[in-house]
């Protein structure tokens, strides 16, 4: 699914990678001065613009390498302009042909489903290819057309108040703007067998296929483990504005974390695993003999690529440290954002709203924390934090805005002293233990230095 960040064999200019500023090439031979330097402009005398010749060598840019899946050539031949014209044919057939297009409301609805069609073709042919190669590049290149537009959306709303937001929702799904019951799970914390079997619903499969998808992007043991108790710790802390996160205490320790956050977390991990030690052949489709291997080839398809393991290494330095408690922090405003939004506006937990962003979500960070994990781990390479990583932090950054700005006045109950010493001892510890483990270390070196610097000028 990923090409592995130590491949010596990838360019710079790669997708992989962003350009490799000057500086990473401390470890390059030296230059022969008898042989001649590119100097800037013609042979350093500056060009301007009106004298530029457009042939000459110095006008020419190499373009990105993009690292193709050779196993399936048809597959990437550029279509550039065969997709621009059955694109312009499709529009002109709906938006000219009667029967297909209705009088009244359903013109404002194809013309919005037409633009969003139109942005989604133009990103999966122009945008730059992310870290991934299964299925496709382009497949990757919509998801992150998708979350620009979710981001897009998020942004308007922003701009706009709760009840407004509401009637547009309305718009969307006649069956939405109505106040919903509020629901909660603590209403008889028995511990006996009926109990636990009475909540055990189909929310228990989601929360299992949830930590399958979040071990699949996390790719760690540990961080899995720490993400879950967070969130329950979460739940505890919100409680008092959110009547569903209150539950038993077996229903937040057995159920959710013991079992249904366990089991998903087991199957993601050991299905890592096996990707890891995996051993990788590619044969191209053609290649390929008999209608069963050529219908494995087609299966495998939409397996990784490659594999990369994940070593977060919290501990190892401050700048892996930092990394993981924002991803950590990054993880939960994720969690907790769909429950705040299908809340503020109305929306069942089933809805095919809340599914699509969750689901949504979890396509987007794939690339995402992989491309963090690039970032944080192989400095001298990728000098710029990547597209997806980039887009889902805003997006999450405009949700926590969002909900925000419209739950003013909406949960008047303040927070609980508990719960304030609670985050206070929590964020006391997070800067506590990087002070003791980084920073006291680095000010003796300091103070060790100095003094050496000192008696040298002394002596």
């Amino acid at each position: 699914m990923s090409h592995a960040p130590d491949d010596p064999t990838l360019s710079s200019s790669s997708p992989l990678t962003s350009p490799i500023d000057e500086s990473d090439n401390q470890l390059s031979p030296p230059l022969d001065p008898q042989e001649p330097q590119n100097l800037p402009g013609l042979d350093g005398t500056p060009v301007r613009w009106f004298d530029a010749d457009r042939k000459e060598p110095y006008t020419q840019i190499t373009p990105f390498q993009e690292q193709n899946d050779t196993s399936v050539e048809f597959f990437y031949k550029p279509i550039t302009l065969t997709a621009l014209g059955v694109g312009m044919a499709v529009l002109a057939y709906v938006a000219m042909t009667q029967d297909v297009l209705k009088e009244g409301e359903e013109k404002k609805r194809i013309g919005v489903y037409a633009a969003i069609a139109s942005f989604l073709l133009f990103s999966m042919i122009q945008f730059r290819d992310g870290p991934f190669v299964r299925p496709h590049p382009a497949f990757w290149r919509v998801v992150l057309g998708i979350n620009l537009l979710y981001e897009l959306a998020m942004v308007f709303l922003l701009f706009q108040d709760l009840d407004s937001a509401r009637a547009m929702m309305k718009y969307l799904d006649p069956s939405l703007g109505r106040p919903l019951p509020e629901k909660s799970y603590a209403e008889n914390c028995e511990f006996t067998v009926q109990n636990i079997w009475n909540a055990i619903d189909i929310f228990c499969l989601a929360h299992a296929l949830g930590w399958f998808g979040k071990a699949l992007i996390l790719r760690d043991y540990w961080f899995c483990w720490i993400l879950s108790v967070a969130f329950e710790f979460a739940e505890y802390s919100l409680q008092h504005q959110l009547a569903n996160f209150a539950e038993c205490w077996w229903d937040h320790w057995i159920l959710d974390v013991l079992v249904c956050n366990w089991l998903g977390t087991y199957l993601g991990m050991k299905t890592c695993q096996y990707f890891e030690v995996k051993h990788y052949t590619w044969r191209g489709f053609r290649q390929t003999r008999g209608i069963r291997s050529k219908t494995k080839r087609v299966i495998s398809q939409f397996s990784p690529h490659d594999w990369t393991t994940f070593k977060w290494e919290g501990t190892a330095s401050f700048g892996h440290y930092f990394t993981v408690v924002l991803l950590l922090a990054v993880f939960l405003a994720a969690e907790l954002n769909p429950f705040y939004l299908k809340a503020l506006l109305w929306m069942e937990p089933d809805h095919p709203f809340v599914i699509a962003r969750l689901v949504g979500v979890f396509l987007c960070a794939l690339p995402a924390v992989r491309e963090l994990y690039q970032y944080v781990n192989d400095p001298r390479k990728t000098v710029r934090m990547g597209q997806h990583v980039w887009l889902l932090l805003a997006t999450i950054g405009t949700e926590l805005l969002v909900i925000t700005k419209w739950s003013q006045g909406q949960f008047p109950e303040p927070l609980p002293t508990r719960v304030r010493w609670a985050w206070a001892i929590g964020a006391s510890l997070l800067v506590l233990y990087p002070t003791v483990r980084f920073g006291l270390p680095a000010a003796r070196r300091y103070l060790r230095h100095h003094e050496r610097n000192a008696k040298q000028k002394s002596a």
